[in-house]
Order: C-alpha cells, then structure tokens, then sequence
C-alpha cells in the first residue's frame, strides 16, 4: 500500500468516476483502474463498484476511505511542516445546513489566508450529508443542529460515524418571513397565523424523516408545504408566495440583506416552541488544524453578539 495508491482512491472517491479522476490526476485511466485492483488484492476489499454512472465505494471500501483519509491527510500536513520542495496547497472544508452565520464566518477566516496556498470549501447541504462529509473527513468541520425531537437519531448517526458534537448556541424557534408579508409586522406570529401561507422547507433526499428535517418543529402538521434545496430559491419563494420557514433567528444581514425578517413564533397549547441546539461536528480523536480553530472562533465571535 503505498500513499499515491490512497489518494489515487480518495480522488475516485470524489470525483464519483474513475474517468473523472483520471483527468484531475493527469494519470491514464487503464493506469489508474490497475493501481486501484492491486491495492483492492493487497488489502483484501473490493474499494469500488461501477455503476451505470461511476462508481461507488462498497460498505468494506467506505470504512477504508475513513482511514485512507485521515492518513494521507497526516501526511500532507507533514508534507507541508517539513518538506522544503513545493508547497502542498492545504485543504478546508465546511459541510453545514444552511446558515449564514456559517458563511459569514468562513468568509471571515478565508480572509485570514492566502488563497493561492490553500483549497477552500463550503458546502451548504443536506443533514445526512453533512454528517457524511465529517465522517470521511471530506469536511473538517460539520454545522448543524439537535433538539429534543431529532437528538437520538442525529446521536445514533453521530456515534456511527466516529464524530463529537460540541454546543455553539440554543435558541427558541422564529419565524423567517419577507419584510412585506403580511405578518412581518406582528411581535410574535402563531401556528394558527401560518395557516394560510406555505411553509417552506429544504429537501434532505428521497424517503428522509422529519428527524432529518433542517426547520425545527417539523414535527408538527403544516397544512401547506413546499420543499427546495437552494437559499437563493427559497428566499425567492417568500417573496412571490409570502412563505415562511421556521429558524433559529441568526440572520446575517451583511449576507442575506435586510429585505428579510425573523418574527419570535408564538406556541399554543397544541404547538409548543422548541429549542435548537445549533454546533460544530468534529471526527472524533482528530486534532484540529489552525484553519479549524481560527474558523470555530470566528463562529463563536460572531455568535456571542447574538440576542437568543
């Protein structure tokens, strides 16, 4: 097993394809296929199986890409402390729900480096995946949120994947809505005020629970509902069809614009109010990289300002 046999699978991985990856590697495709079925007889695992659109790892190759992962990343960051050849360009990611405060402080941080050593990335996605991204270390660092609703699954998920969740902030629910909707003027806004306007959601895939849900409480009836998976759409939606979504109340306004406002939902007898335990997820026994630190600080800066 060599180190260029394990990034030779991580950037398959990746890319989803042996043909994509091939490109990003600048290494024949009949070269890298016999680089990844030597290494699959040494170790004793079938890595990959190919689909009708690529490949995809098998339970035995997920485990080992885990561990492919944090290996060569020890690597490169050995690499770049101690070799006096050419620079490795470091790597960060940040898998999250979708919140802005999440990019506002990776804005913050990414401004702190020089972007011609480093690759950067946010990915604004789904809970499974961002649990995923963290588990294979394709993220260092994961954003999303637990309540008393959702906690044992998203626990269960947690442990699976070998991750720590570590507490950012608890905050009550809000109502997110555009300055003009008819309730945007209201000091708190009811279920029973909702009820005629749609509730919009973000897609978490096909056959997902509402304990998978990013809004908190989802596990409530809405009599109507529409799902998108992206802000800019979403944001659109309230505007031309006065929806709303349910939120932790932490809008960046230097991102999202003032054109949009959080109103404190009401509970009732029959709908409660909630708490999210919005945080950070990290791989378990890994130590943070300076990039890590500096961007979990500037979160918890910019949160610290926050009314909840």
């Amino acid at each position: 097993m060599t180190l260029q046999q394990l990034k030779y699978v991580i950037t398959i991985a990746d890319a989803g394809s042996i043909n994509k990856a091939s490109e990003q590697l600048f290494v024949s495709q009949p070269s890298l296929t016999s680089s990844v079925k030597e290494l699959e007889r040494e170790i004793g695992i079938t890595i990959f199986i190919r689909t009708g659109k690529g490949v995809v790892p098998t339970g035995e190759g997920t485990d080992f890409l885990i561990r492919a992962r944090q290996l060569y990343q020890q690597y490169e960051l050995l690499s770049e402390k101690y070799s006096s050849g050419k620079n490795i360009r470091r790597k960060f990611g940040v898998s999250a729900q979708h919140y802005s405060f999440a990019v506002k402080a990776f804005v913050e941080t990414v401004k702190k480096y020089d972007t011609l050593d480093f690759d950067f990335a946010i990915r604004e996605t789904r809970t499974l995946e961002v649990i995923s991204d963290v588990g294979s270390l394709k993220s260092e660092i994961g954003i999303l949120y637990r309540s008393d609703y959702n906690r044992k699954l998203i626990n269960k998920l947690l442990r699976e994947n070998e991750l720590e969740f570590h507490p950012l902030i608890n905050c009550r629910a809000y109502v997110y809505v555009w300055k003009d909707h008819p309730l945007a003027g209201e000091e708190s806004i009811s279920m029973e005020q909702l009820h005629d306007y749609p509730r919009l959601t973000f897609e978490q895939g096909s056959g997902s629970s509402s304990f998978l849900a990013e809004e908190i409480l989802s596990e409530n009836d809405y009599a109507r509902s529409i799902t998108s998976n992206d802000r800019a759409t979403q944001l659109n939606l309230m505007v031309g069809l006065n929806g709303y979504t349910l939120c932790s109340g932490i809008i960046c306004e230097e991102l999202n614009g003032s054109d949009f406002i959080a109103v404190p939902f009401r509970e009732d007898e029959n709908n409660p109010n909630a708490v999210m335990e919005i945080g950070y997820i990290t791989k378990k026994y890994s130590r943070h990289s300076d990039i890590a630190e500096d961007y979990i600080s500037e979160m918890k800066k910019y949160l610290a300002g926050v009314r909840t």
